[in-house]
C-alpha cells in the first residue's frame, strides 16, 4: 500500500498533515475580533467606573483633603460618619424618599400604560405627552416646579383662588413639604420612562387571555388584577430595582428646589448631596466623602441583593 504526498507537504507522526499557518492565524483573528469590538466600551468602563471606584475605595480610609494627600486612618472616617448628625438626616431622607417613590413608580406607570396602550391617535398623543418630561433636563424640570411651588407661584395662586388655603403653602420652606414636593417632581418626571417599559411588556401578553376574561364577565379592575399584573410581574420587579437605585441616589430635584442649600438648616439633605458638599470646594474632605460613598455603595448593593432574592423566590413558587 502506497501513500502519495503532494510536493511541499510532509506528514507528522500518525499520518496527519501539519496545521497550516493560515488556519492558525484565522483562528487567532476569530478570537481577537470580538475583543476589538468590545475594547472601546471596556476602556470607558475601566477609566470612568473602575478607576474612580478604586480611588474612592482608597480615599475612604484616609484623611485626605482637596489640597492634601492624607494618611491612612483606618475606620476613623466611618466612626465620624455615624456620629455626624447630617449623615443621619441624609440617610433618613434618602430612605424615606425610596420608600415613598418606588411604589408610585411601580404602580402609576402601569396604570398609565394600560390606559394608553391602544392604537388610536389619541393614545399616541397621550403617550407622547407623558414622555416629554423624560427628555427634559432635570435642572429645567426643577426650575419649572420651583416657580410653580413658590409662595407666589401658580399652585398657591390656584389654591388661593379656590379659597382652599388662607395663607400660601410653604412648599419650598417647610422641611417635610419640600421633601414630598421633590418626591412628586421625581414621580412626575419618571412616569413616562417607566410607562414605555410597561408598554413593551403589555405588548407581549397574549390577547386571548383578555378575550377569555371578557367571556367570563370580568370587569376592568378584575381584568387588570388577574391578567395584566401577572403578565408584567417580571417587569414590575425590574422597575422596582431601577427606581430604588434612582430614588436613593436622588440629587437634582432636591438640589434645584432648595437652591443647593439642602433646605432650611440642611434638613432636606440626601446622601448624594452630602457627598457633594463634603467632596467639593476648597474645604473638601475627600476622604470623608469617599467613606460616605462607600457606605452608599454597600447599601445599594444590599438593596439589589434583597430584591433579586425575592424575585427568585417568586419565580420558584
Amino acid at each position: 500500500m502506497t501513500v502519495s504526498v503532494q510536493r511541499g507537504t510532509s506528514l507528522k507522526r500518525g499520518g496527519r498533515p501539519p496545521r497550516r499557518r493560515g488556519t492558525v492565524l484565522a483562528t487567532h483573528r476569530w478570537i481577537l475580533t470580538p475583543w476589538l469590538f468590545l475594547l472601546p466600551g471596556l476602556t470607558v468602563i475601566v477609566l470612568m467606573v473602575m478607576v474612580p471606584f478604586a480611588n474612592t475605595l482608597g480615599l475612604a480610609f484616609t484623611d485626605s483633603t482637596l489640597l492634601r494627600q492624607g494618611q491612612f486612618v483606618g475606620w476613623e472616617n466611618f466612626q465620624r460618619m455615624f456620629d455626624d448628625e447630617r449623615f443621619t438626616i441624609a440617610l433618613l431622607n434618602s430612605t424615606l424618599y425610596t420608600v415613598c417613590v418606588v411604589p408610585c413608580m411601580v404602580v402609576l406607570p402601569l396604570i398609565l400604560a394600560t390606559l394608553v396602550s391602544g392604537a388610536g391617535r389619541l393614545s399616541g398623543f397621550f403617550r407622547t405627552t407623558m414622555y416629554l418630561p423624560v427628555i427634559m433636563s432635570p435642572v429645567v424640570v426643577g426650575l419649572i416646579w420651583t416657580n410653580m411651588l413658590d409662595k407666589r407661584g401658580l399652585v398657591n395662586a390656584l389654591f388661593s383662588t379656590l379659597h382652599m388655603v388662607a395663607e400660601p403653602v410653604p412648599f419650598l420652606s417647610d422641611r417635610w413639604l419640600l421633601l414630598f414636593s421633590a418626591m412628586f417632581v421625581t414621580v412626575w418626571t419618571g412616569l413616562g420612562y417607566y410607562m414605555v417599559i410597561y408598554l413593551a411588556a403589555l405588548a407581549n401578553i397574549d390577547q386571548s387571555l383578555y378575550d377569555a376574561a371578557a367571556m367570563d364577565g370580568a370587569g376592568v379592575v378584575r381584568t387588570f388584577l388577574n391578567v395584566t399584573v401577572p403578565g408584567v410581574r417580571s417587569t414590575m420587579s425590574l422597575i422596582a430595582v431601577l427606581s430604588s437605585v434612582a430614588a436613593f441616589r436622588v440629587f437634582g430635584e432636591i438640589y434645584v428646589l432648595t437652591g443647593g442649600t439642602g433646605g432650611v438648616g440642611g434638613g432636606d439633605l440626601t446622601m448624594t448631596m452630602l457627598i457633594q458638599r463634603e467632596g467639593t470646594g476648597l474645604q473638601a474632605r475627600t476622604g470623608y466623602a469617599g467613606a460616605i460613598s462607600l457606605f452608599m455603595f454597600v447599601i445599594l448593593g444590599a438593596l439589589l441583593l434583597v430584591q433579586l432574592v425575592m424575585q427568585r423566590k417568586r419565580r420558584s413558587s
